[in-house]
Formats: C-alpha cells, structure tokens, sequence
C-alpha cells in the first residue's frame, strides 16, 4: 500500500469538512468503460459523439436509447474499487463530513456506501421526461446483449419519452448540483480531487474556487493534469491505492 505524505495525512485528519471532486480516474480501476470505450460490437460503427445529443435522441429515440441500455448493463457489471470503499469508510467516521461531488456517471460511489452531494454531468441511472423533465422511476428494460433499437419508457405525466438522466453535448450542467459543489468546495477544510484530467469545464473550476478560497487542495492522480500546477500538493497514485492508505493513517 502507497505510504500517504505525512502532510497530507495532517491536512486530513484535521479537517472536519472534506470535500472529494471525482473523474474517469475515480473509476477506471473498477473497469469502468470510457465514453469511447462503449463502441464495442454493433456499436463499433457509431460515433458516440453523434449519440449523445438532445437532437439526436429527438431524431432518433429508439437508437439512443439502446445505445444507453448498453452502458447500462456494462455499468452493471463492475464493481466499487477500493477508493470507493475507502471515502465511503471515511465518511462514517465521528466528527466528518465527506461530500463528494462526481464527474461521473456511474452510481458506483453510492453502490459502496457513499451519499453523493452532485453528480455534475448527471447519472446513467437517473431518468427524466425527454418533454418535460419530470423524474422517471417506473420499469426500465435492459437487455442482456446489445439490441440496436429499444423503444425507451414513456413519462406517466405527459407521454413523453423517457431519457438518460446524464448531461448530453451543448447542454447546461444541472445548476442546482453545480452550486452545491461550488458551496462544498469552498466551505470545504480539505478539498481532493481525485482521477480528473482538469480539463472538463465548468466541473474544472472547482478546485481552482477552492484554493481563490484558501482551502487546501490535493491532487490525488498517477499521472500530472491540468490542474497539477496549481495543487497544493500533488500525490502520484491511484484512487485505489492511495485512498485506503490515506483513510487507514487516520487512525
């Protein structure tokens, strides 16, 4: 197990209020396919960037749809990692607060435990009325091998299309879950941020909001990103790795 910096084993068990802002990275270890990763199969042959638009689901309901139950059941087949395990550990303790705001959209923090302040570019597994944006609970088939049309639900309130509750091209992020991260991050005693490129705005900002704030913030990445330069410390390990070790120095 990766031996945590004694700085920044102080920094957290000090703070009181830790905030964790996730990536891809956060759940690459889980195998967690990427974006492009999913075209796999009959997929092959689409780009996902032509998939994940409002125009295309309004053009085309059915394929959308099917390409999204796809990603679903890959979701489905993976597991938390050992980093996912740890916040979630991290969490139950006495006296701290971990609010973990996610780029993810995958449920896997909350499968280990974890209650998720915001998922900033929404959730596979949270559906809504392609018309009128209420909240889908209902029934959702998810086949077993990749279908190329699927026809999706339909809203109880108004017989709309039900939709992916994820955030498409050339849409807004959900403003509601972005103003609680930005509170969380700059309220935060202790901000990480784990597996992200840096380079995904506005979700990119918030540790920058975070040091304006003069909160302390750690990069937790294998590799060097976009906002390496500007952490305050940057920590060369995985979420798997590094997460558990940090949470069992707490003791």
């Amino acid at each position: 197990m990766s031996e945590p910096p004694s700085e920044i084993v102080r920094l957290a068990r000090e703070a009181r209020r830790v905030t964790v802002l996730t990536g891809a990275g956060m759940s690459a270890e889980s195998g967690v396919p990427t974006f492009r990763d999913a075209q796999t199969g009959l997929w092959a042959r689409y780009d996902p960037m032509t998939l994940a638009t409002p125009e295309a689901f309004e053009t085309d309901p059915e394929l959308v749809w099917a390409w999204y139950a796809w990603r679903r059941r890959l979701m489905q087949q993976v597991q938390p990692n050992a980093g996912h395990r740890a916040l979630a550990e991290w969490g139950r303790r006495d006296g701290v607060q971990v609010r973990i705001a996610t780029q993810n959209v995958d449920d896997l923090h909350e499968r280990a435990g974890s209650e998720v302040l915001a998922h900033l570019h929404g959730s596979l597994f949270e559906l809504r009325c392609f018309d009128c944006d209420r909240r889908y609970t209902g029934a959702v088939e998810i086949p077993d091998e990749q279908v190329e049309r699927l026809e999706p639900p339909v809203c109880g309130a108004c017989a709309g299309p039900v939709r992916p509750g994820i955030v498409w091209f050339g849409e807004l992020l959900p403003q509601r879950d972005l103003a609680r991260a930005e509170q969380a991050a700059t309220e935060a005693d202790l901000v990480l941020v784990v597996g992200s490129s840096g380079l995904v705005h506005p979700a990119a900002g918030l540790p920058l909001q975070a040091l304006a704030a003069g909160v302390p913030t750690i990069e937790v990445n294998p590799a060097e990103s976009a906002f390496s330069p500007y952490a305050d410390f940057a920590w060369r390990t995985t979420a798997g790795t590094g997460l558990p070790a940090l949470v069992a120095a707490l003791d």
